[in-house]
């Protein structure tokens, strides 16, 4: 059975740096495209980036965009999300998701698989 499952998460302060990182159980993974989202406390959860199952393409939200990095390793069967310049605004549980599509530019569609998430927390 396919599974994602996240790690990296942890406490920094604000301006630091964190590495996210989300591996599947199975290589199939690597054909679809995964985003990563973010659920703040008391907030709806948000996408904050996605790639491609190629690693072609890209997208990110505004509010992370020249901050954030998505990537993936298809010999790990990984997708990464580096984050630098952290502040307190990106708390939350991050989550990976693999989506029913190689690309898709809207990072919130189709998404069918999450992992468990991974806790994030920005101190000011």
């Amino acid at each position: 059975q396919l599974q994602l499952v996240e790690s990296g998460g942890g406490l920094v302060q604000a301006g630091g740096s964190l590495r996210l990182s989300c591996v599947a159980s199975k290589s199939s993974s690597n054909y679809y495209a995964i985003t990563w989202s973010r659920q703040a406390p008391g907030k709806d959860r948000e996408w904050v980036s996605c790639i491609s199952g190629s690693g072609g393409s890209t997208n990110y939200a505004d509010s992370v965009k020249d901050r954030f990095t998505i990537s993936r390793d298809h010999s790990k069967n990984a997708v990464y999300l580096q984050m630098d310049n952290l502040n307190p605004e990106d708390t939350g549980v991050y989550y990976c998701a693999l989506s029913s599509a190689p690309w898709y530019p809207d990072c919130g569609s189709y998404l069918r698989l999450w992992g468990q998430g991974t806790q994030v927390t920005v101190s000011s």
